[in-house]
């Protein structure tokens, strides 16, 4: 037994709990932060990071593919599995071992355990050595994260009925594979092994694939997906699924008429749950929305010094999001003047799949429907130069304007490397621009960021190249 004493304790070492241990650092608090897994994470060992490691083996699998479109000669290509899979760990280890470097540079203590809210002020830590550690900390940060969500009738089993962990890491490629849910997580998945030759369907309960994108963006989305030879099921329930030998058979709903599929392996990808368990939730006021813990918008929740940040506490779940929490809860509780309060629209998203899918603000849909008198510009990739000579002249980019104020109320993107293109909205979005501004700023060329500057000339009737 230990007694240790801190200004700020964070449960949790993903983006949230390391970047909220670091800005306290810097802000001259006495730090710890418990993790009982792996520093980093599920993003770093188990989510953004290693899948997108998979999907560039993808991406370079795709282009050798289409070699001889550019003039190139290519023989004997192979998959090798075990490789692939190594890499994408070794860069999960690598980028965990920089958070640990991190935090020891910052004088963060770290402690590997699990830890619970014993106390007022107080966190009672399990070792996996079953030594229990004591500590007290005026503020207390849980950043805990999130988990797979399962069906009530469709369980993991790691073997036939995958979740994101066992689809990261397969000891060979299934010919066929069912994913169920046609979220980010699924349609990456579906993406990846569609690539590498499997025979993908995804099955979505909703009317359209990508239901968080907007309207336009999903349904091209779907297009360019069925076109490359991805199976697409919308409207459509998995009733339950039937184990054999070597495969599995699922019953699928489509309005009231039922079918059989069978598949060699099932990729579940059907949102996440807070992991709000096993916390010492129990003796507080902390209040929670089904498994998410209910904060403010500085993150407090209605136990005094105690603060959830990320995943925890609901969607959007992004690790930028949940960084950025953890970064505007600290500040609070140092005092900072500046700090505001994260506005969830300013928040990018980003789809890894291919094409590439990312977004900020709002959807066509969402402005009508809160009744903004709207002006929307649209810009093809098959407009752009740079596209066409990357080889990528499929997708769109969409802006929405309020048409009395010209503030910029959303951006849309799909297409190739719209995710490292998507912050420029963003970041227009934060400064509060107009039309005016960004009609004004010079775009290089040739680039894809152009076609940032045209979706907006388009909005006011002044489109140049299409």
């Amino acid at each position: 037994m230990t007694d240790l004493k801190y200004d700020v304790a964070i449960i949790g070492s993903g983006p949230g709990g390391y970047v909220t241990a670091i800005r306290a650092a810097q802000l001259g608090f006495k730090v710890v932060v418990i993790e009982r897994e792996q520093l980093g994470g599920i993003c770093l060992n188990w989510g953004c990071i290693p899948t997108k490691a998979l999907l560039r083996t993808a991406e370079i699998y795709r282009n050798i593919e289409k070699a001889s479109e550019y003039g190139l000669k290519v023989k004997g290509l192979e998959i090798d599995l075990k490789k692939i899979i190594e890499r994408s760990r070794d860069i999960s280890k690598q980028l965990s071992q920089g958070v640990g470097y991190l935090l020891k540079k910052n004088k963060v203590d770290v402690i590997i355990g699990h830890g619970e809210l014993s106390g007022k002020g107080q966190i009672r830590i399990t070792k996996k050595t079953d030594q229990i550690e004591n500590l007290s900390s005026k503020h207390i940060i849980l950043a805990t994260g999130a988990r797979a969500r399962t069906l009530p009738s469709i369980e993991p089993d790691g073997k036939m009925i995958w979740s994101y962990k066992e689809a990261m890491m397969p000891k060979a490629l299934p010919k066929s594979i069912l994913v169920i849910g046609s979220g980010a997580i699924g349609i990456e998945f579906a993406s990846f092994y569609h690539t590498l030759g499997v025979d993908v369907t995804v099955v979505e309960v909703l009317p359209r694939i990508l239901p968080a994108e907007d309207d336009e963006i999903s349904e091209l989305a779907r297009e360019i997906f069925q076109k490359d030879g991805l199976k697409i099921m919308t409207s459509t329930t998995v009733k339950s699924l039937t184990k054999g030998p070597k495969n599995i058979t699922a019953t699928i709903e489509i309005e009231e008429n039922l079918s059989k599929l069978k598949v060699d392996r099932v990729i579940l990808a059907v949102g996440i749950t807070g992991n709000s368990e096993d916390l010492g939730l129990e003796n507080t006021q902390v209040k929670l929305d089904q498994s998410h813990i209910v904060v403010n918008e500085w993150c407090e929740t209605d136990e005094p010094g105690v603060y959830a940040i990320g995943d925890l506490v609901g969607p959007p779940w992004l690790a930028h999001k949940a960084s950025h929490e953890g970064i505007i809860c600290i500040e609070k509780i140092f005092g900072q003047e500046s700090v505001k309060p994260l506005n969830p629209l300013h928040i990018p998203g980003c789809t890894y799949s291919h094409p590439q899918i990312a977004s900020v603000g709002m959807t066509e849909s969402m402005a009508k429907k809160q009744g903004f008198d709207i002006k929307i510009g649209k810009f093809p990739f098959l407009g752009n130069g740079k596209a066409i000579a990357l080889g990528e002249p499929q997708g769109l980019i969409k802006t929405i304007f309020n048409a009395k104020t010209g503030e910029l109320l959303g951006a849309h993107m799909l297409g190739s490397e719209v995710t490292e293109l998507i912050h420029g909205y963003a970041v227009g979005m934060s400064l509060e621009t107009t039309e005016v501004e960004l009609l004004d700023t010079v775009f290089p060329h040739p680039t894809l960021s152009e076609m940032m500057h045209e979706a907006v000339l388009d909005a006011y009737d002044r489109a140049i190249h299409f």
